[in-house]
């Protein structure tokens, strides 16, 4: 990839890629995307970048709500985050959901972007009442990696290092990274992206703390029952979603300043 002159980044998603979990609603989120964003301008390249994506969108909605804008801009670099709002749902259709990201896989580098997806890490070792998932989550990573093969789409494999199911990567709804997991995901896709300056230290292990105890660990799954998972069920339910009336944070590319 050629990083002199001017460089051109659209990130496509969901609230992984908005950045939930790296700041909040009063001073704003920053986010994996933002940082991969500051990766490229570390090069001494120009970097313009825009952010679609937006919280609680499912593949199809990213595809047909983000694609068409993503395509207009004329990206150099572009990433593709989604499904995992799909996966967690009863309706889950792997066919459906990995057919809209191959779609969007196809279309940007079609265009001649440089694209870079992510695998989704073991969702038991993060929330373990989210066990029954585990088959889909594999079955997910392992046709998220063909299609990228077949269209030469990079992939930040996170689900095949160990570290990238460290609670302290994650926030304690289970579901967004923290600001130390958003770093490293921005690492991993700067390092799968071959960018100067990158390496693989995003697989790094954290340093050890004593496992919780049994009494610790159940009080935890209990609070994330009533705290999380209860008022997300509430919404799906009501028909209702965390990204309702939300638009994109930064819909036209503006410049990266470190």
């Amino acid at each position: 990839m050629r990083l002199d002159g001017n460089l051109r980044y659209v990130a496509l998603g969901d609230s992984q890629t908005e950045g939930i979990g790296d700041g909040d609603e009063v001073s704003g989120y920053r986010g994996w995307a933002d940082r991969f964003a500051e990766h490229l301008a570390a090069t001494g390249a120009r970097v313009d970048y825009a952010n679609l994506a937006v919280r609680g969108r499912l593949a199809r909605q990213v595809h047909e709500e983000q694609l068409k804008a993503a395509l207009e801009l004329r990206p150099d670099v572009a990433t593709v985050f989604a499904g995992v709002n799909d996966l967690i749902r009863p309706r889950y259709d792997a066919d459906e959901v990995i057919d809209h990201v191959e779609t969007m896989f196809a279309e940007l580098t079609g265009v001649g972007a440089r694209v870079a997806t992510l695998t989704f890490p073991d969702i038991a070792e993060i929330a373990p009442l989210a066990r029954p998932l585990v088959p889909r989550v594999l079955d997910f990573n392992e046709r998220l990696r063909e299609a990228a093969e077949r269209h030469g789409v990079a992939v930040a494999d996170t689900a095949a290092h160990a570290v990238a199911t460290d609670r302290r990567l994650w926030q304690s709804d289970r579901l967004h990274c923290s600001s130390e997991g958003h770093r490293r995901i921005a690492g991993a896709v700067a390092h799968a992206l071959g960018i100067p300056g990158s390496d693989g230290s995003w697989t790094d292990p954290l340093p050890p703390v004593p496992a919780p105890g049994a009494f610790r660990s159940a009080a935890e799954e209990v609070r994330w029952l009533g705290s999380f998972l209860g008022p997300w069920v509430v919404r799906r339910v009501r028909g209702r979603s965390s990204g309702d009336g939300r638009t994109a944070k930064r819909p036209l590319p503006l410049p990266v300043e470190l």
